[in-house]
This record gives C-alpha cells, sequence and structure tokens, in this order.
C-alpha cells in the first residue's frame, strides 16, 4: 500500500538492501569494471602455483618412464634377477610387468622348438651352465625333467614355472648319486624332485634355501639307503675367508617330504635345528634349518 507524505503526495516503496546494490552495480561503470580485473588478478595468482605442482615431473624416476617398453627391458637385463631386478619389479605396476617378462629370465622348455631364441634352454643341464652367478631360471610344467648328478657351483635359482610344485618334475634315474649337487648359495622353489635310489638334493657347501617344494624317495626294499635331503658340508669346507658370511646351511620352509630312511641326513658338522611340522589330511609340510650350532 501506497503512503503519503504531510503534503499528501505519493511516495513509491523503497527499495530494499538487496535491491539498492544490485541497482548500484548496474548503473556504475566503475564496479563493471572490476570484474575483468577481479579475473585476471586470481589468474595471475594460481599460475605460479600450477607450476609448482607440475615440479616432480621432471624428477629422474619421470625421465625414465619416457622411454618405450623395449628399452626398460633392455636396461633390466643387465641388473641381476635377485636382489636387483627383484626390487625393480616392486617400484610400480608397469615395472613390474617389465621386471618379470619372460625374456630376461633363463627358460627350460623341453617343447620350444626355436632354440635359437636367446635364454631358452632344452635341459636343466644346459640353463645351469649358461647360468650366470645370481641368474634365475624358470623350469617349464608339464611333463618330467631328467636329471642326473647336476653340479650347481654358482648362485642362482631354480624355479618351477606352475601353479604347483606337482606341476613341475625333475626325476633322477637309479644309478645317480643325487639329482642335484649344490656347491653354492642356492634357492629351489615350487619345484618336484623326485629320486628312484640315492638322495634328491646333495649339499656340498653354500646356503641351500628350499621353498614350497617336495621331495620324493620312491619305496622300495633298499628305502632305508635312500634319504631326500643329504648335508657333507663341514667347517673346513664351508667355513672360508670369502664365505664366513654367507650363512651357509640348508633353510627349509612349506616342504612335502615323502619317503627315504630320514628327512634329512647329515654327515659333517651341521645339525638339524628348529623343526616345525604341519599335517595335511593327505601330506605333511617341513619347516627346519640344518646349520653349525
Amino acid at each position: 500500500m501506497k503512503s503519503r507524505d504531510r503534503a499528501g503526495k505519493k511516495l513509491e516503496p523503497s527499495a530494499g538492501p538487496m535491491e539498492g546494490s544490485r541497482r548500484a552495480m548496474e548503473l556504475d561503470p566503475d564496479m563493471l569494471q572490476m570484474k575483468p580485473s577481479i579475473a585476471e588478478e586470481d589468474k595471475g595468482k594460481w599460475k605460479p602455483s600450477l607450476k609448482r605442482r607440475a615440479s616432480p615431473s621432471s624428477s629422474p624416476l619421470s625421465h625414465i618412464n619416457n622411454l618405450d617398453d623395449g628399452c626398460l627391458m633392455h636396461i633390466f637385463s643387465f641388473l641381476s634377477p635377485i636382489p636387483d631386478r627383484y626390487n625393480t619389479a616392486l617400484v610400480c605396476n608397469r615395472w613390474n610387468y617389465l621386471a618379470c617378462h619372460p625374456r630376461l629370465w633363463l627358460r627350460v622348455d623341453r617343447s620350444a622348438k626355436d632354440l635359437s631364441e636367446p635364454g631358452v634352454f632344452p635341459s636343466i643341464e644346459a640353463a645351469v651352465s649358461a647360468a650366470r652367478p645370481g641368474d634365475t631360471i624358470l623350469v617349464s610344467a608339464g611333463g618330467s625333467h631328467r636329471v642326473s648328478n647336476i653340479q650347481i657351483k654358482k648362485p642362482i635359482c631354480l624355479i618351477g614355472a606352475g601353479e604347483l610344485p606337482d606341476d613341475t618334475m625333475l626325476i633322477c634315474s637309479r644309478g645317480s648319486d643325487s639329482a642335484l649337487e649344490l656347491l653354492s648359495t642356492c634357492k629351489l622353489a615350487n619345484l618336484t624332485v623326485k629320486a628312484e635310489l640315492g638322495c634328491c638334493l646333495l649339499h656340498r657347501r653354500g646356503r641351500l634355501t628350499i621353498d614350497g617344494c617336495i621331495l620324493q624317495c620312491e619305496s622300495n626294499p633298499l628305502d632305508y639307503l635312500s634319504c631326500p635331503i643329504v648335508s657333507t658340508a663341514t667347517s673346513s669346507e664351508v667355513i672360508t675367508s670369502s664365505m664366513k658370511n654367507n650363512d651357509d646351511g640348508v633353510f627349509v620352509s612349506q616342504t612335502r617330504i615323502e619317503g627315504g630312511a630320514k628327512a634329512v641326513l647329515t654327515s659333517g658338522d651341521l645339525s638339524l635345528q628348529r623343526v616345525r611340522v604341519i599335517y595335511a589330511r593327505t601330506s605333511l609340510l617341513f619347516w627346519f634349518d640344518v646349520q653349525h650350532t
């Protein structure tokens, strides 16, 4: 309702505070000129912060990631599998894929048609002979690999390529002293080693690690002559000036041992320690160490 003043003239309704300020902005050209100036000022403020955020891209890791997969894989091929190449696999998903690529490992594949491919061998003995210290040999799954008194004199790692240790079987024929004779630091993983007579593994010196394997000795009238693991290491052989810190011995974890007179037989200075056994439905899993007391 319109009001009147004392003279009787009609008065227009007063504008609210918001409406008044809106009208002032519409009418005042100086206010209109402030908008772009504020935008430009804010734009100038945010530019340096964006540059600071982009600075980590100049780190050495980002530069090496600009290389393609072929170049990175070639660089990784010069690293020793353990521990250098293993550590590179922990950096990121891409490095894990490249560091674990089959081209970077020695492979034993009896079914391989093209043996001219680098790193592929028809037998374990050939792969061990060609291996460098620290190499990892991937043994193909399926079928069986014949092994007999293979001497390993350099630190290497033998790994079965199957999902289970039963998928990759090493068979030592009758008449052999052992399937593998270890004279250096070695690791066996995800393998089945089967000996008809004698021992599966003959440990002479060095640190032998057996992880997730199956060691089998055939049951026969001469069962008492066979043994899955035999260690002949002695103080005079093992502890030398160049090998004092190698912690020599046999270290077994999560391994099935079947047949034979004993799980392990020692004829040197090593003794059985820290034995742990888990009873499964169809087998026994062993954890134990054989080392100096």
